[in-house]
Formats: C-alpha cells, sequence, structure tokens
C-alpha cells in the first residue's frame, strides 16, 4: 500500500466492486451502492491464492483506466479503531495476497443529489505479476469454472458478483460481466450433464458387486472432475435459489 496515500484518518470510506460488495469481512459503520467514474471492471487479473493456484489461477476482477465508463460497487465508511483494522485486513487480503495497490477516487453513491465523496479502493495493474490480460468471455468462463483457491470456486466469486449487480444495480447493464456469467453457467450445465450420462449405469448396478468392484478403480482424476463438476451445479443453484 502506498504509505502516502492515506493520512492518519479517523474516517475512511473503502470502494469495493468484486468480493468486497458481497464478503467485505471486516467491521464498518455503513455501507451505500454506488459508482465510481473513469474505470470499467475486467476479470483481467490473475488469482493464485482465493481462487486458484500456482499451477491453475483463476481470474478475478480489477480496474481497467476508461473515461467513458463507470463501474458500480458497494462503498464501506470505517471509522475509528476501524480505520487500521480494516486497513490492515485489506493489505493481507488484496495486496499480500492479490497484488492489488491503492488508489483514491471520487464515489458517487447512488440517488443522492451531493458531491462525490473521497474513497480508497484496490487496483491490479498490468505490471503485476499475476495479471492475466485480455480474453474473450469463453475463454475466462472456462477458466473460471475449473479454478478453485482457499476461499472457494472461482466460480463462486463470479455468480456472486453478477448476483450483486443483478439485486443491487438493476439499472445496470455489465455486459462484460454477465456474458462470463452466461458462458460459465452453460459449461457448468454441460459438465454436470456428461457427468449424469456417465453415472446412469452405475445407478442400474448400484446394488451388485460389479459395482463395488469397479469403483473403488475408478481412475481418481475422474472422480475428482465428477466432485468437482457436481459441486459447481449445486453452488449454482443455491446462489440462485
Amino acid at each position: 500500500m502506498k504509505s502516502d496515500i492515506i493520512p492518519e484518518k479517523r474516517s475512511l470510506w473503502i470502494f469495493g466492486y468484486g468480493s468486497l460488495v458481497w464478503k467485505p469481512d471486516f467491521e464498518y459503520k455503513r455501507s451505500k451502492v454506488g459508482y465510481i467514474q473513469g474505470y470499467k471492471r475486467r476479470f483481467w487479473h490473475g488469482d493464485n491464492f482465493h481462487r486458484g493456484n500456482d499451477e491453475t489461477p483463476g481470474r478475478v476482477v480489477t480496474l481497467i483506466k476508461d473515461d467513458d465508463a463507470s463501474t458500480w460497487g458497494v462503498a464501506f465508511e470505517v471509522t475509528g479503531a476501524q480505520v487500521e483494522k480494516s486497513l490492515q485486513y485489506l493489505n493481507v487480503r488484496e495486496t499480500v495476497c492479490g497484488g492489488y495497490i491503492t488508489e483514491m477516487v471520487d464515489f458517487f453513491p447512488e440517488g443522492e443529489d451531493q458531491s462525490p465523496v473521497q474513497a480508497l479502493v484496490y487496483i491490479a495493474t498490468a505490471d503485476n505479476a499475476l495479471y492475466l490480460g485480455k480474453a474473450s468471455p469463453v475463454e475466462i468462463a472456462a477458466q473460471i469454472v475449473m479454478c478453485r483457491g482457499k476461499t472457494g470456486h472461482n466460480l463462486e466469486y463470479l455468480l456472486r458478483l453478477a448476483e450483486f449487480m443483478r439485486s443491487s444495480c438493476p439499472q445496470v447493464e455489465d455486459h462484460h460481466l454477465f456474458s462470463i456469467e452466461a458462458a460459465a453457467m452453460t459449461m457448468v450445465v454441460y459438465l454436470f450433464l456428461l457427468v449424469a450420462q456417465w453415472l446412469v449405469p452405475f445407478v442400474s448396478l448400484a446394488n451388485s458387486g460389479y459395482m463395488r468392484k469397479t469403483h473403488k478403480h475408478t481412475p481418481t482424476t475422474l472422480k475428482l472432475f465428477i466432485s468437482h463438476a457436481v459441486q459447481l451445479y449445486i453452488m449454482m443453484l443455491k446462489i440462485y435459489s
């Protein structure tokens, strides 16, 4: 974190546009939905900790400068002792584990006819070692569907962010986010159907000796694939139920 970007403050606004919108995990006084200008949200950053690993990094969002764009999210106001505690926590979560840097931006609360407030935001730039850059929605979705990190499935990150935008910012059409979501959901359903077709013969043999003998010889990779596909499908149903 830039040491000179935040003077000692009794109050600070922190703007979240990714997992912070649904999982801040720090104490705050209040929160407001709103937007910042001059940036667009893109799944161009890699994650080898929270939603992926070194071999298969996940994809998470960062902000790309664009004068004509705006990004919606949530700003959290922290006060008193919350300021230092939240910054210490976010420094580990976003900077040490995520590779993000901090900037100060103008935050515009939704539906409020007043001046914007200064807010701290975490951004991953192209010179970051984890930065992955552009890819098509299908390519990004395929990477997200197959990745998991210490915090959970990469797909959860995508779906919960899309659900936040749909429920809290229904007037905003985030084509980049929703196109990746649609591609990922199609892939998960396809994977689940593949698994279901593969399991059909085993259902009819569930009480047979053949079933018990062959199941223990099923390749570990195949078992992991089946488990992964089923977990993703169940998680998708829970989020959208």
